[in-house]
Formats: C-alpha cells, structure tokens, sequence
C-alpha cells in the first residue's frame, strides 16, 4: 500500500470499502471522474452506464467531504484541472493500463497500486502458470482452494470430492418457475433518477432499453444481495445452475457479478459466506462448492488469463477461420426476428436488462455464434458491450477461449458446441417451440441440431484428433443425409 498522501482516483468499477478504506488509504481523499467522453465512445447497454453512473454517484454522497466528484470530458481534463497528482491502483484493462502509466509519466499520477479486487495476485498466478502455454480450470480451482483453505479438511477436500458436477447438472422441473424466494432487488432512489436524466440528455447510441435498476451499486446494498442469496437461494441454487427456464430469468442464481465487478464485494468475503453455510449444513455443499466455483474458480481464472494472454489474445486468435459479421438482428438484440425460441429469449433478456446467466451465454448465444462461424473478435465486442457486468477483461476469455475455441484450446479442452437434444434437456423452451429439436431436416429442423452438424463436418479434421469430440465425427459420418443437411443449413436464413 502507498505511503503517499496524494488523492487516491478510483475508476467505476473499484468502488468497494476494501479498496478505499482499506489499510493505507482510511481517511484519504478519494476522486471519482465521470467522463463524457468514455461513456460516449464506450456506450453499450443503456442500463450498464446507469450502473456505472449510479456506483459512483452513490459513493460519493456515501464518502461526503472526503470524495471530489469530477465531471469533465476526458479522465485526463478532470485530472488537469483537479491541479494535484493521484494514486490509482491498476485498472482493469491493458488500454487504461496503458493510459494510467501515460498519466504517471506526465507527473498527473504519482503512483499505480497493485489491484486489491481479486483473491490472487497476478504476481502469484505468473509463478503458478510457469512456461504453461494451455491452462485448465480444474487445476488452478484446486490450487486456489488448497492456497486459501476453502472447503479443505487438512489437505483433502471436504467431502473428498473437489466438485459435485454430477449433482449440479438437474433439468428445470415441470413447474413455470424454480419456485424459489425472490433475489433482493434495490430500491431506486433520487440518485437513480437524476442518473436517468443525464443518460436521457447524453446523445449516445445505447443498446437495450431503459429499465429499473437490477442489481447492487454500493457496498451495503451488495451485502444484502449476497445474504438474501446465501439465506434463501443458494441450497437450490447448484441442482439448477446450468438449466434455464422461460418463465423465471433469474432462477436461483445470485445476481452477484454486477457487484462483484464493480468491486464492491471481495471475491473471498462471498466465498467465505458459501463455505460458511455448507459448514453450518444450511446449504448442501454440492451447491456451495458449484457457486465457491464459479467465483475462487473461473473468475479468477478468467482474470488472470486476461493479463497473461496478453493484449493481441482477443484480437489475434482465430483458429476455426470464423469471419462471418454478426447479422443485424444479433446486433441489435432484436428477440422478435428470431423463430427458435431459446435464441429469442436469450437475446430479448440482454435487450431487456443486459444479463441472462452462463448457460444462455454460453450453450444458446454462444452455441450460435460458434455453429454460424461468427468473427470472435466482433462476439467479444458485442458481449462486452451489451452485458452489464460485461468488461475488456471479463470477455475475452470466457468468448474467444470457451466459447468460440478461437484460441485453438489454449485454456479449454473442445468447442462447446450442442445439438438441440442439450437445449431442450436443459430448458422448457423446445416444447413450445417451431422448430423440433430432433429433427435436422425440413422446415422445422433446429437450427441448433442441423447446424451442430454443419459445425461439425467443417471441422472435423480438427475434431477427430480430439478425444473428446471424435466421437461426434464418427456418428456425423453414418447420418444418411449430411448431404442434404449441408446444403440446407448453406442457405439457412431463419432461426
């Protein structure tokens, strides 16, 4: 932590108490610049800015004397005209990286301090990675577990498994919602309001739609939100975690990455809760160790993958030649263009509130792109844009690495590509659906059946050395019409 008692800037999403009030910075000034101009060019989801305008406004009244709250067009004219050098600790993208270390050579910043927002140091994961050049998920859970003692008997996992995937994979039931208690949601107040005026003033070209605010923007409030889920919804939350249901958006996840990446909760304080209640035996520890996961796990892991890939990973990595420009109707998120009806309400959740949860990421949204040959680096673009816990560090990975398996399998074994028998196993879209999932010819052929097999045939010299996807090429190879379900899925022009 620094000594210097410069001013300590914080960026939008590095609003938690452990940040600013930690040890070394209790008391200390604190700036927070709203730019107009990074909010123009970066536009994106309409309800993302509110959460980015509403978090930092909301602390600033929280701080009072101590905040200065600067408007300017660019981060640089704020900090000119705040007349005195900052510290800032290191953001969360190699762009503003880079822009801060301007900064600091033109004497505006004194200092850049380590990023305090994730269990692990980056220093740390370097040593961990070595001379790695392909990166598996289970090994670094196991470290991160072993290295901070969560769910750890002596050196053994409790319950002497280090995962209960076989307990997590449930199909939704029979019922129009989980049925579980409801998320907290926050209350707007007249921060809210006066955020909303702003953004209805800024010309700017926003995705999706204006909408209540959704999720937690400031410490007190992610403190409830991650108590309401570890209370009431965590127990249902690992049986379901990978369904997806028509009627209930938010099923029994915890609605806890906004705060999460806007830093207002530390990663550990949610773990610890999780573990916490499985010790209790509040919750099963099937679904703590599920939800300990996806926070010490691939959160993590996504992180530093993104600093250790470097800055050309997402730009650079291609290796299926997908070039195809994403259509208009993905573009703009325009639900009511689309037939199948799991693509319809996976893009009408993102235009309506900028969030459906990993499974329609990555198994509807992603299953598409992948099967349409869509560019990664465009996907990576419009993921980011149009999620509202979706940042440059956050995507990359989990698009060009796990689902579109554009780095060649840099950090994830095969594609995750699937049929429509996945989807409709996993959801209660396909019963109501025009398209039926078992069919691969005709004009009510899934498009995700017909085109896994197009998928697959223009892959399958790279699939059959995999052994996790040969078996897919085998079986394509005895369907008695791939002939016509290529030609069909070339001129597929309805989903």
């Amino acid at each position: 932590m620094s000594d210097s008692s410069a001013p300590l800037w914080l960026f939008a999403d590095q609003l938690g108490p452990h940040i600013h009030s930690a040890e070394g910075h209790l008391g200390r000034e604190v700036v927070l610049i709203e730019s107009t101009a990074a909010l123009r060019r970066r536009a994106g989801h309409r309800q993302k800015a509110h959460l980015l305008l509403s978090g930092m406004r909301h602390l600033a009244a929280d701080l009072g004397d101590r905040a200065h709250h600067l408007k300017a067009d660019g981060y640089r004219d704020a900090l000119i005209e705040f007349g005195r050098p900052v510290v800032v600790h290191e953001p969360t993208s190699w762009a503003a990286h880079d822009f801060v270390h301007r900064l600091q050579a033109e004497g505006l910043v004194e200092e850049v301090l380590p990023n305090p927002s994730f269990a692990l140091p980056r220093s740390d994961f370097e040593q961990w990675a070595g001379n790695s050049s392909r990166f598996r998920l289970e090994m670094f859970y196991r470290d991160q577990r072993t290295r901070f003692d969560i769910l750890m008997d002596g050196d053994q996992p409790t319950g002497g498994a280090w995962n209960y995937d076989h307990d997590n994979r449930k199909s939704p039931p029979k019922t129009p919602t989980l049925g579980v208690p409801d998320p907290w949601w926050p209350e707007e107040d007249g921060i809210d309001e006066q955020v909303r005026a702003d953004l209805d003033a800024l010309d700017a070209p926003w995705s999706g739609v204006d909408g209540p605010r959704l999720f937690a923007v400031t410490a007190a409030e992610a403190q409830s939100a991650l108590e309401t889920f570890i209370d009431h919804r965590l127990a249902d939350f690992g049986p379901y975690e990978d369904a997806m249901m028509s009627g209930d958006w938010s099923m029994s996840h915890s609605l806890l990455s906004v705060p999460l990446n806007l830093s207002l909760l530390h990663p550990l304080d949610a773990v610890h809760a999780a573990e916490a209640a499985a010790r209790e035996g509040s919750v099963p520890l099937a679904s703590a160790e599920g939800f300990i996961r996806q926070i010490l796990g691939w959160r993590e892991f996504v992180w530093h993958l993104y600093w250790h890939f470097g800055r050309d990973y997402r730009t650079g990595n291609n290796e299926l030649n997908a070039h195809r420009p994403l259509p208009d109707w993905f573009r703009d998120l325009d639900a009511g263009a689309v037939t199948a009806k799991c693509l319809s309400d996976a893009l009408g959740g993102v235009h309506d509130r900028g969030w459906v949860h990993h499974i329609p990421r990555l198994m509807v949204l992603g299953n598409h792109a992948l099967q349409q040959g869509y560019d990664p680096d465009e996907l990576t673009r419009w993921y980011t844009a149009n999620f509202v816990d979706g940042y440059e560090w956050v995507m990359p990975v989990n698009v060009v690495g796990m689902s579109q398996h554009a780095d060649g399998g840099k950090m994830a074994t095969k594609p995750y590509s699937s049929g429509g028998a996945y989807i409709n196993k996993m959801s209660d879209f396909c019963k109501d659906c025009e398209f039926d999932p078992r069919k691969r010819i005709g004009a009510d052929a899934c498009p995700f059946t017909a085109g896994y097999w197009a998928f697959t045939h223009r892959h399958r010299d790279r699939l059959a050395k995999n052994m996790r996807t040969r078996r897919a090429v085998a079986s394509m190879e005895r369907l008695s019409d791939l002939d016509a379900v290529l030609e069909q899925e070339r001129h597929r022009d309805r989903f």
